[in-house]
């Protein structure tokens, strides 16, 4: 399972970071949200996987799963979420001003 875990996390980090070095704005939004859902994966997998056992334990089990990154991730999501939204209005704006859906024609194509 944890393999898996670390493999999908990889996965996500790699076609992220594929998708912001294209030149479509589209692509680079949907390669933002991809290392968003990477580093909340990431931050899953740092409170270590205990299978068969609930997330918070008793006072007398010693292996429940950590719920400190459960809680970082929660927070993560509001705040990815508030970057994501102004980063839409961001792009949507540039849009109407230029009317550019390359980012080469956004910069001005000088390059």
């Amino acid at each position: 399972m944890e393999l898996l875990s670390i493999l999908a996390l990889g996965g996500l980090f790699a076609a992220g970071a594929y998708l912001m070095l294209r030149h479509s704005i589209v692509k680079l939004i949907l390669g933002t949200i991809l290392l968003t859902h990477g580093g909340n994966l990431l931050l899953l997998l740092s409170g270590g996987l205990v299978e068969g056992q609930p997330p918070l334990g008793e006072a007398g089990m010693a292996a429940a799963t950590d719920p400190l990154p459960q809680a970082l991730i929660l927070t993560a999501i509001v705040i990815n979420f508030g970057i994501l939204a102004f980063f839409l209005v961001l792009v949507f704006r540039a849009y109407q001003t230029n009317d550019a859906k390359d980012l080469d024609e956004l910069h001005g194509g000088d390059r």
